[in-house]
């Protein structure tokens, strides 16, 4: 189980909940899978951990939307402003590039590596976050292992995410 070890210059905490079952579809892409490895330094488990984040959490996760160039237009106000306030300066994310294939088009992505605590237990992950994607208010972390196994993890748990 690899670790990151660097100073956190970011907490997100949020609750484990499903998603719709569709990201091992885009996950087990060759493409991404090779660049993901630059990231987590082996391959991705072909899924994604989604946490969902609220007040002060979510507006740090906008903070992180914003510094990948990703618009959160149906935020409330109020957050959208805390979010404008939070330095991000120190954290650096990974590109990760889209692709075509057989005329089908798979979208980029920012990453951040980040380490995800739950149990008393540290995971090296990373956060995704997509071109485009319809969450808002959701964080999608992968790693190289099956998280939910791992950290023993199911919906409703909290856990806590430090980027470094």
């Amino acid at each position: 189980m690899r670790v990151w070890r660097t100073r956190t210059l970011m907490r997100l905490t949020g609750t484990v909940s499903s998603g719709l079952g569709r990201a091992h579809v885009f996950m087990a892409q060759e493409h991404y899978q090779t660049q993901f490895k630059s990231i987590l330094e082996n391959e991705a488990w072909p899924g994604t951990l989604n946490v969902r984040v609220a007040g002060e959490d979510l507006a740090a996760y906008v903070a992180l939307r914003n510094l990948s160039g990703v618009d959160t237009l149906d935020i409330d106000d109020e957050i959208r402003s805390n979010a404008s306030m939070i330095d991000v300066s120190e954290i650096s994310p990974f590109r990760v590039r889209g692709f075509l294939r057989e005329g089908r088009s798979f979208g980029g992505a920012s990453a951040f590596q980040a380490t995800i605590c739950s149990n008393e237990q540290e995971l090296a992950c990373a956060i995704l976050i997509p071109d485009l994607t319809r969450h808002v208010d959701v964080v999608e972390v992968i790693a190289i292992e099956f998280l939910r196994g791992i950290l023993e993890i199911a919906d409703g748990d909290v856990v806590s995410l430090n980027l470094g």
